[in-house]
């Protein structure tokens, strides 16, 4: 009793903590606004003060004013300002398909559709915040947090990705999709300054943090874990829900069909064991299905390929070979290629965008954009990726852990790039980590390597973050490390660092000296381990695949 009394006494102080922290500060202004002459009122004062941590404050305040009647609890203001935000998505959505009609260029046409997808998935992780603010358990703070960012930082991601859809088309229409979203992606913006201020405030408080008791049931699983999902997770043989065989010897011969046995929003794992063999199809796990999991015989033995390739007709979104949107999606004992080769430019072989999202024992292989880690939370452990130009790219928060970067021999004119992360906001709780790992090259590679230089990364997006830490880099990563972009562009603002690394790859004698590069401690590398960065005792430790915390 003694215990539960302490919990509910602290919970009772956080909750405090966060709804009245606005009205507290706006009381502390309250006697030098008056004695300015004018009075403000309660409600506008709360709305300056809850806005005051946002770089866009203008359209922070004048879109709270507006919608928020009278209200100055800050908890209702948060929401309006999601409500408000997703209000410009829709918006922009409805106007998409009036610029469709006036888009002649085919691929300016398949960016605009891309964006209706994208926009509802931005509105979606928007719906899921406002739904998280309202049922607000101070005994779940970290993990209450942990959510906030990585759904406003997918939000905002998810209206970036339909701009770069218009890269490289003609006429204005990018730029008219642009301007829709400009407001969307301010407030996007705001609403995750907001809380990144409450999680600094809260933080800041000197109260203990709930992660050792938040979630966890008797037997040492988290609360949310279903009890059909725990008898999965702890047995060793899963019991698959579907087969699929190309010779005929399961119920289905594509993974596709297998799919369609999905129930929308499933809440117990859904397996489906893929026998042996080539799979020549693409694989969509969608928005709607949830608990997927892809269960091969090895990555040796079951593979799934496609060829979709930018120089071959399509949008860099849409080349992926296998694509998960889905939560907590799971990929086990596969391989997944894009056999475009290096010359047809972007070609996705795997693009996740699913939240706590598990690849375990995987091959990932392609050329250019081998792996879209696109957006939330991921985690890839014993996996092997191999490409040319970007080959890890995207605004996910992901750690790989004991994986294989494997560069390949590029086109004449090319250098390869292993990362490309691509954060647009200096808030957002995204970033590429790469940990216990191995970066080195195949054997055509070395056998040509004086001809090529290869790099750890460049800033595709102005705020990019590459952790790469406790790894072996092979004698194939140019002795500066990183490449620019173009030019000067994003090397005062991006935030990349080198942590405990070995190898010949890794010397820092000669590496850039930009403005972004960081020389981090101990402590602040161990805020990338998974269990911090990604909030991953929650999720991954329950999933029956190694895992250092």
């Amino acid at each position: 009793m003694a215990k539960k009394a302490a919990i509910i006494g602290i919970s009772s102080i956080l909750l405090v903590a966060m709804v009245v922290a606005v009205t507290v500060s706006v009381s502390r202004n309250n006697s030098s606004s008056s004695s300015e002459g004018g009075e403000i009122s309660t409600s506008t004062k709360a709305v300056q003060q809850i806005c005051q941590p946002t770089d866009y404050k203008e359209a922070c305040v004048k879109s709270l004013s507006e919608s928020a009647g009278n209200t100055s609890d800050p908890k209702e203001l948060i929401k309006t300002a999601f409500n408000v935000a997703v209000k410009e998505i829709s918006a922009a959505i409805q106007n998409s398909s009036l610029l469709q009609k006036a888009a002649k260029e085919p691929r300016a046409q398949d960016a605009l559709e891309n964006c209706k997808e994208l926009l509802d998935f931005s509105i979606n992780d928007l719906q899921n915040s406002f739904d998280k603010l309202g049922s607000f358990d101070v005994t779940k703070m970290d993990e209450y947090m942990s959510d906030l960012k990585t759904w406003l930082s997918g939000a905002i991601t998810y209206q970036q990705t339909c701009i770069d859809g218009f890269d490289n088309t003609t006429g204005d229409i990018g730029a008219q999709m642009q301007k829709l979203l400009k407001l969307s992606g301010e407030l996007t913006s705001n609403g995750l300054a907001i809380v990144t201020e409450l999680s600094t405030m809260l933080g800041s408080s000197g109260l203990p943090s709930t992660t050792s008791r938040r979630l966890l049931s008797e037997d040492g699983f988290p609360s949310w874990v279903s009890d059909g999902k725990r008898r999965l997770l702890q047995t060793g043989n899963v019991k698959p829900n579907a087969v699929v065989a190309k010779d005929g010897s399961g119920k289905y011969k594509t993974i596709t069909d297998a799919l369609k046995m999905v129930p929308k929003k499933n809440k117990t794992p859904f397996v489906i064991y893929i026998k042996a063999g080539v799979y020549k199809e693409y694989v969509s796990i969608t928005k709607q299905m949830s608990n997927v999991f892809l269960i091969g015989d090895g990555p040796t033995k079951t593979k799934i390929t496609g060829s979709r390739s930018f120089v071959g007709g399509y949008n860099t979104y849409r080349t992926a070979t296998v694509s998960a949107d889905g939560e907590h999606f799971m990929a086990k004992n596969l391989a997944i290629e894009n056999s475009a080769g290096g010359d047809m430019h972007q070609a996705v072989a795997l693009r996740v965008s699913s939240d706590r999202a598990i690849i375990f024992n995987c091959q990932i292989d392609g050329y250019q954009d081998t792996l879209y880690a696109h957006t939330h939370r991921q985690f890839y452990r014993d996996c092997s990726i191999s490409g040319t130009v970007d080959f890890v790219f995207g605004d996910s928060a992901v750690v790989f852990q004991n994986c294989k970067f494997i560069i390949r021999k590029p086109l004449d004119n090319q250098s390869c790039m292993v990362t490309a992360q691509g954060r647009t906001d200096k808030r957002g709780a995204t970033g590429i980590v790469i940990q216990n790992s191995v970066v080195t090259a195949e054997p055509a590679y070395m056998a040509v390597k004086g001809k090529f230089k290869s790099y750890l990364g460049r800033p595709w997006k102005p705020f990019s973050r590459t952790v790469i830490m406790n790894s072996q880099i092979d004698g194939v990563i140019d002795p500066t490390g990183w490449a620019p972009w173009a030019g000067t562009i994003h090397l005062d603002t991006l935030w990349y660092a080198e942590y405990n690394n070995r190898g010949p790859g890794s010397v820092q004698t000669q590496r850039v000296k930009w403005r972004g590069m960081q020389k981090i401690s101990p402590q602040a590398a161990a805020s990338f381990n998974p269990s911090k960065f990604i909030d991953g005792n929650t999720w991954i430790r329950t999933a029956g695949v190694p895992y250092n915390p």
